[in-house]
């Protein structure tokens, strides 16, 4: 079975050990988000792309979710006493390590979907990780701060600002001019399952969504489409995904995300059990709908989360 994954960081990569361990001998293509990248230090990070490929080769810091197990701050410390900033994005010495191949490699006129499957041959993950685009594409969120307008980069505000203030506009700034990286349209197209997992339907799986191509893929595949919501009981389970949803004019609800996406996209939608209610309103969208639990609280339960959404994916097919 071949299954392409739409993916974020930490709620995508959560959910992509859960379904490697409910389908261990799957194919699974991970199309990863790399409009949360940013340039510090000189460096070119790539957040998401990187918390899945630690998530599943062994290497991330589970308590965090992101960074790197065993961590030190050495070098960002060092930075600091120079006055060199910012200081609100931590990146640890080990972190700093795959930081540096791929800028040295990017700088070689390697793309960035080559420089991933590079790194990710130390790593191992199990799947096969393609950045959603090999051109530049960052995120910025319009916000108003002490009586001004500006926009700021997505790391910005979810990191030092920790969505504070009112996001007015979300951007993927350069996905217009994008096209998608080598392999993502092809994997899209062999694909016998696509799955948007709990990920953030703004920043995450509607970033991927913006590059041109990649929507329009989607909506004509044969393969059945199955979404995973993101929002239990009106709230996110992980982060500030409400405030994004609120840019643009999307309730943190399971049902409004569901709608958010759309028929034309998605073929089934699972909703937590606490959410039950809201599966009718899915369903007179068009979109297969069932509850089932969606808490990722350990390895089971995550698994149990994807047997359920291969099941629906199933159901969709028939």
């Amino acid at each position: 079975m071949r299954i392409v994954v739409l993916a974020g960081g930490i709620g995508g990569a959560r959910f992509l050990r859960g379904l490697k361990a409910a389908a261990p001998d799957a194919d699974v293509t991970v199309i990863g988000n790399t409009g949360d990248d940013i340039h510090l230090f000189g460096l070119k990070v790539c957040p998401d792309l990187d918390t899945v490929m630690y998530t599943l080769g062994g290497g991330i810091n589970e308590e965090q979710g992101w960074g790197r197990t065993d961590e030190t701050f050495r070098v960002k410390e060092e930075l600091a006493a120079y006055g060199v900033g910012p200081e609100w994005f931590g990146l640890g010495d080990r972190d700093f390590a795959t930081h540096i191949v791929r800028t040295q490699m990017l700088g070689a006129g390697y793309p960035l979907s080559a420089v991933t499957e590079a790194l990710c041959d130390r790593w191992q993950p199990g799947v096969r990780l393609i950045p959603m685009t090999d051109d530049r594409v960052e995120t910025h969120v319009a916000i108003e701060e002490d009586g001004e307008q500006r926009a700021v980069h997505f790391q910005e505000y979810w990191v030092r600002l920790r969505a504070s203030v009112d996001a007015k506009a979300v951007v993927p700034v350069g996905a217009e001019q994008a096209a998608p990286a080598p392999g993502v349209l092809e994997a899209i197209a062999a694909a016998d399952v696509i799955l948007f997992p709990p990920s953030n339907p703004v920043v995450s799986v509607g970033t991927i969504l913006a590059v041109p191509g990649i929507r329009e893929a989607i909506a004509k595949a044969a393969a059945p489409v199955v979404g995973l919501s993101p929002i239990v009981g009106d709230a996110p389970v992980r982060g500030m995904a409400d405030k994004v949803l609120a840019a643009v004019g999307v309730e943190a609800t399971a049902s409004a995300v569901a709608t958010h996406y759309g028929a034309e996209l998605l073929g089934g939608w699972l909703v937590d059990t606490v959410d039950a209610d809201r599966v009718p309103d899915v369903e007179a969208a068009g979109i297969r709908c069932r509850a089932v639990p969606l808490m990722m609280t350990d390895l089971d339960a995550t698994a149990a989360m994807a047997r359920e959404a291969l099941a629906l994916a199933e159901e969709v097919r028939a």
